[in-house]
């Protein structure tokens, strides 16, 4: 987590994630477009920077999202380990990403909030311009605490079941290469 490629590596990993994200969320909202043209109306009416809207949101979303996660399943797994005298199983490393994730949902569900909000605006409004604090204070004032943690139980939902199936999915591979290289000459 502390390498400097880890924050490098999100940060690349948002140039491709945004544009998929800003075509999906407006199609969601869109009554009869289809994806291509929502895309294309989308480098029509504001260039190429209208697909990477909310791109600084989201990676300021990502950033304290992993850095959240990922310690807080380490640590999940070592209390477990140290509690039953033995390294968790991937089943067990599965539930704790479940938690660990689910948890990091949870506290940055107001920045998941603000990216949208940041990538739905009308072209041109200050929403639009992707002021993430600007973005929050307007939540804020119009739908109070309610509205920063608007779908929180669907993101922590999802995000769990991410957490179990990527993380466990990764502790269970990992276990298997550890296991097949030590069996090797």
């Amino acid at each position: 987590m502390d390498q400097p490629g880890f924050t490098t590596s999100l940060v690349v990993a948002c140039l491709i994630r945004v544009p998929s994200e800003v075509v999906k969320q407006r199609a969601q909202v869109s009554a009869s477009s289809r994806t291509f043209q929502i895309f294309s109306n989308i480098l029509y009416e504001e260039g190429i920077q209208g697909l990477y809207r909310g791109y600084k949101s989201t990676v300021l979303r990502e950033i304290p999202f992993s850095l959240v996660q990922f310690p807080l399943w380490e640590s999940l797994k070592a209390l477990w380990s140290w509690r039953q005298d033995h390294v968790v199983d991937s089943w067990q490393s599965a539930v704790c990403g479940a938690f660990a994730g689910g948890f990091a949902a949870v506290v940055t569900t107001p920045l998941d909030v603000a990216k949208t909000r940041i990538m739905l605006a009308k072209a041109g409004s200050v929403t639009a311009s992707g002021n993430v604090l600007s973005a929050l204070h307007g939540v804020w004032q119009t739908q109070g605490l309610a509205g920063l943690f608007a779908g929180v139980f669907p993101r922590m939902a999802a995000i769990s079941l991410g957490g179990f199936i990527f993380l466990g999915g990764y502790d269970q591979t990992r276990s298997l290469l550890l296991r097949l290289g030590r069996e090797s000459p």
